[in-house]
């Protein structure tokens, strides 16, 4: 079987505020949600418009980054791979969730345009400067 591809890359608006935690061996983890729109007319005529809504997981660095500067509305770029999450309840009950898993975020729409992707690696596009 030859190798796959797995990008997801998204612009959009925060649906909330960053929420950030740690797994018990100390990693942080941010989680957000952020929403796509697309618009379009149908052959008669009419606006139509459809909302896709993504859950984003960032990880180390970039969830630490992530909490500190987004907040709802915020407008990102976001480029990862999509994960599902598979899991039983206490009463045996199966759940799903597909997550794209942050590698690389860019805040849209402000005098600075902060790039961060997974790791160390931090740049701003209009001051040049580090956190």
């Amino acid at each position: 079987m030859g190798r796959g591809l797995n990008k997801v890359m998204v612009i959009g608006n925060l649906g909330r505020d960053p929420e950030m935690r740690y797994t018990p061996s100390g990693k942080p983890v941010t989680t957000f949600s952020v929403a796509t729109s697309r618009i379009w007319h149908s052959t008669d005529g009419e606006k139509h418009e459809e909302t896709e809504w993504f859950n984003v997981v960032a990880w180390g660095s970039l969830a630490e980054i992530c909490n500190q500067n987004l907040k709802k509305g915020s407008q990102v770029y976001v480029e990862g791979r999509l994960q599902t999450r598979r899991w039983e309840d206490g009463t045996g009950k199966k759940h799903f969730a597909t997550e794209l898993v942050a590698q690389e975020i860019i805040q849209l729409g402000d005098a600075d345009q902060t790039n961060v992707h997974e790791g160390d690696h931090i740049s701003f596009e209009n001051q040049q400067q580090a956190y």
